[in-house]
């Protein structure tokens, strides 16, 4: 692609404005499409119509292939805006926009072209868990495999046209018992190859669509085997393509729990100000407890916002600096940043729930989903509490295990001399 083509995602299709101007203009778009969400299970196909159109799964992408070559921090921001409306929504959008960008760094340069500007509302999903067969592969002749098992938590399947799956590879006729797992690879399988199987049926964020995924003798074509979700040295300058895969799986989730918790603080203050609770002569909004509460949680949602923006620009300004990947000091902030930021984002939410009163126990009541929500989003295995476990033997002078280590460098509690 010659530097006259490279344009940027935004002027080559046509786009208006910037990702946090277009989320404003979608804003009823994604309200409405989140209350349907809730009985689908899964986004409706008009909503993700209309997110594709303002290129919300292509944000993330490198210019030359559509994208806005989006940082970390303009990521989390986006998502957060879109979550603070519904996090059904950008949760799918968080998975999509991210599952598209780490493909693209991780395949050939010349097939992502081919992939991503053949099609540009291509949308991809991937990871899970094992499901209740797990993956594996067998080369076929022709240098493809052919994929048997399942997947679960495939967020965003539903939208999705390539789907990762791990797996394996075995011989003809081994199950993953006989597997040699340094074998373990993600899958790449066009949508033609897999089903959907409806095991999504949750309390908090309910419309993400995070389905089962089944692959029966999936084939995955020889010019896909290498295709994988991370590539060094990077195709890319864009530091945030130098970032390992779980850092850059927190960073994507606790931007989804800012948006809740932020969204939960604004649906307070619009209750307090029309309700007058039982027995009460004046507005909530008059309420000393309420006082005290809605600023003791808009401190602590400010601290923890600015806690992960401070430790992102952080991996960045190391990454810019010309640092091949993050350092471990600057790996276990950042990884610490989103544990914290999640869960106090959740206690943020619960605290305003609880402060509302009655009133937000109701289905209609956007409290009442969005307390669902970011007790959903907190349990998540990058960002959940059971992580403060590593991150805290770290700071007593433990050696930090590979998801946290970096690239070396000192750990969390490595300057502690007594």
């Amino acid at each position: 692609m010659s530097q006259v083509e490279q344009v940027t995602g935004a002027r080559m299709y046509g786009l208006e404005g910037t990702p946090l101007e277009r989320v404003e203009r979608l804003r009823e778009v994604i309200a409405d499409g989140g209350d349907r969400a809730q009985q689908l299970r899964r986004l409706p196909a008009d909503t993700v119509d209309a997110l594709v159109q303002e290129g919300f799964f292509r944000f993330t992408l490198p210019e030359e292939l559509g994208g806005e070559n989006a940082s970390t921090i303009e990521t989390i921001e986006v998502l957060a805006a879109i979550s603070a409306i519904d996090a059904s929504v950008g949760w799918n959008v968080m998975l999509g926009s991210e599952i598209n960008a780490m493909a693209a760094g991780g395949m050939d340069r010349d097939l992502a072209k081919e992939i991503y500007l053949d099609d540009p509302t291509v949308i991809m999903c991937g990871g899970g868990g094992t499901g209740s067969v797990p993956a594996v592969a067998v080369r076929q002749p022709d240098g493809g495999f052919r994929v048997t098992g399942e997947s679960t938590f495939i967020s965003g399947c539903w939208n999705a046209d390539w789907c990762f799956m791990a797996a394996p590879e075995v011989e003809e006729g081994q199950t993953f018992r006989d597997a040699d797992l340094r074998t373990m690879r993600m899958r790449f399988m066009h949508r033609s190859e897999w089903e959907i199987v409806e095991t999504w049926d949750v309390a908090g964020i309910r419309g993400s669509g995070s389905d089962t995924v089944r692959a029966d003798g999936s084939y995955v074509r020889p010019e896909h085997v290498n295709v994988d979700l991370v590539t060094m040295p990077p195709h890319y300058d864009n530091p945030v393509f130098r970032i390992p895969v779980p850092l850059r799986l927190s960073y994507n989730k606790v931007a989804v729990a800012l948006g809740i918790a932020r969204g939960a603080l604004d649906a307070f203050v619009d209750l307090a100000h029309d309700k007058v609770p039982m027995l009460s002569p004046s507005k909530l909004m008059d309420r000393p407890i309420a006082q005290i509460r809605i600023a003791e949680c808009e401190g602590k949602y400010r601290a923890a916002r600015a806690y992960v923006l401070e430790a992102m620009h952080e991996v960045e300004d190391e990454l810019h600096r010309g640092a091949e990947m993050p350092s471990g000091l600057t790996t276990q902030n950042a990884r610490l940043a989103c544990v914290a930021a999640t869960n106090m984002c959740m206690e943020v939410v619960d605290v305003v729930h609880n402060t509302a009163g009655t009133s937000a126990s109701y289905m209609a009541n956007p409290l009442e989903r969005k307390l669902r929500d970011a007790h959903a989003a907190a349990s998540h295995r990058w960002v959940s509490h059971s992580l403060y476990q590593d991150l805290g033997a770290i700071i007593m002078g433990h050696e930090p295990s590979p998801e946290f280590a970096g690239t070396g460098g000192p750990g969390l509690g490595s300057r502690r001399t007594s």
